[in-house]
């Protein structure tokens, strides 16, 4: 083989090593920000879902007892996602910085433990269909277990959406060549969101 035959050859090999570079690293980038924008959506679901049972609380239907329940495990919940007030912005609450709402590490513990707890109490309340079909038939209460139920299926859908993305970023970021290239740069593993979202049998979403 000729010199210029084997300058041919490593050209080649090396384009093909940049080659795989670039794709690894840009389908690495694609699946980094899929778990960030599945993450922000189930947020998103999720405070829909607070906000479905603070109403519920609130509206009088429920038994005074269980009223305080369910609101003081939504209350816990809004507790874990309030940041202290901009002094900038004294109308409301600073914005989060870049690195937090493009974390690529899940929910936080203690919202994960929070969301977990309002899905057990609102369970012991919404648990049994006489009780919810009574809560259907008083005012508007259809309205309100409606919205509860939407706000937490959609909820559900979207951390299983999330979890299988940060599975696939996952998977993308195991072969030797992308760890020992670093092609992930400084960013960490992503994370799954484990939570009790399981919904109350008495809530019917047909």
């Amino acid at each position: 083989m000729s010199w210029s035959e084997v300058a041919l050859l490593a050209v080649v090999l090396v384009g093909l090593a940049l080659w795989f570079v670039w794709v690894s690293a840009s389908r690495l980038d694609r699946l980094h920000h899929k778990v960030v924008a599945s993450r922000l959506a189930l947020q998103a679901q999720l405070d829909r879902r607070v906000r479905a049972a603070l109403d519920l609380a609130s509206s009088g239907l429920l038994d005074p007892a269980s009223s305080v329940l369910v609101a003081d495990a939504a209350f816990a919940v809004t507790a874990t996602t309030e940041r202290p007030a901009d002094p900038g912005r004294p109308d409301g609450p600073a914005e989060p910085s870049p690195a937090e709402a493009f974390a690529l590490t899940g929910l936080p513990a203690d919202r994960e433990s929070s969301e977990s707890e309002l899905s057990v109490t609102l369970r012991s309340v919404l648990d049994d269909a006489e009780t919810v079909a009574a809560l259907r038939a008083a005012g508007p209460g259809d309205e309100l277990v409606g919205d509860l139920g939407a706000a937490w299926y959609r909820a559900q859908l979207a951390r299983r959406f999330h979890n299988e993305a940060v599975a696939q970023a996952q998977r993308a970021r195991r072969p030797r060549p992308v760890r020992w290239l670093r092609l992930a740069g400084r960013a960490p593993l992503p994370q799954t969101v484990e939570l009790d979202d399981q919904m109350p049998d008495g809530i019917d979403l047909s």
